[in-house]
Order: structure tokens, then C-alpha cells, then sequence
């Protein structure tokens, strides 16, 4: 399948979207914040990024902007997941996002929006996709 970073500050959320995603057949790189997740976009080249948008230091929409203003990665899909979107918040458009998932999110809904992200790609200028 495919090679998915997963960055999230929050340990057990991590390991859950980790299990989801191997069970669902993909290789799975973790993160537990988004500088080390844009070490290992530059150096793993993963097929897509699932990130948490709130994390302390650098946060998933700074993580998601460094991808987006590299070339080799501008094209990457990146998936935010958040608890904390509220209706009018324009962060993950505004960073560039391929998908939304809120939380929480069940197991297929996760694949789903992976599978459609992956699909898709990153069509800039678009906003991101809500995925259920």
C-alpha cells in the first residue's frame, strides 16, 4: 500500500491512527511533533502526511506550509485531524490541506479520507476536502 507519516503530539491518538493505518495495509512512519515529521517528509518521501493541526512548537498548518512551499513535496496530500475546528476557522485552507477529519473520526473514516486524499493528490487553490 502506501507510505503514511503520521504526526500527533498526543501519544495515545498516535498509536491509534498508527493501528488504524497498518491494519488497513499501509507502512507507517510517527511523529510526535511536526518538526520531526518535516524531517522525515524530506528524508522517508511518504506518499501522504496525517497530521494533528494544534501541536506545540511547530503546529500541523506550519508543517503543512513547509511541505507546500518545497517543490519536490508540494504535491504531497496532507490530512489534518482536529478536535478543535470550529465552523469559520479557515487554518487548513489557508495552510493548503488536502482533507479535514474531525475528531473524533471512526477507523473507516480515516481510511476513506486517506484513500480519497491519495486518489485525489493536492490540488491547490482547492479547498480541503471535509471528509465525514
Amino acid at each position: 500500500m502506501a507510505l503514511i507519516l503520521v504526526a500527533e503530539d498526543e501519544d495515545d491518538i498516535r498509536a491509534v491512527v498508527v493501528r488504524i493505518l497498518l491494519r488497513a495495509g499501509h507502512e507507517v512512519i510517527d511523529a510526535a511533533d511536526a518538526a520531526v515529521a518535516l524531517h522525515d517528509v524530506r528524508e522517508r518521501h511518504p506518499d501522504a502526511v496525517i497530521s494533528d493541526l494544534d501541536m506545540p512548537g511547530m503546529s500541523g498548518v506550519e508543517l503543512c506550509q513547509a511541505i507546500r512551499a518545497c517543490a519536490d513535496t508540494a504535491d504531497l496530500p496532507v490530512i489534518f485531524v482536529s478536535g478543535t475546528l470550529l465552523p469559520g476557522d479557515h487554518r487548513a485552507a489557508d495552510a493548503r490541506a488536502t482533507a479535514l477529519l474531525s475528531k473524533p473520526f471512526l477507523s473507516r473514516d480515516l481510511v476513506d479520507c486517506l484513500d480519497k486524499a491519495l486518489t485525489a493528490g493536492h490540488h491547490d487553490g482547492l479547498p480541503p476536502m471535509t471528509c465525514p
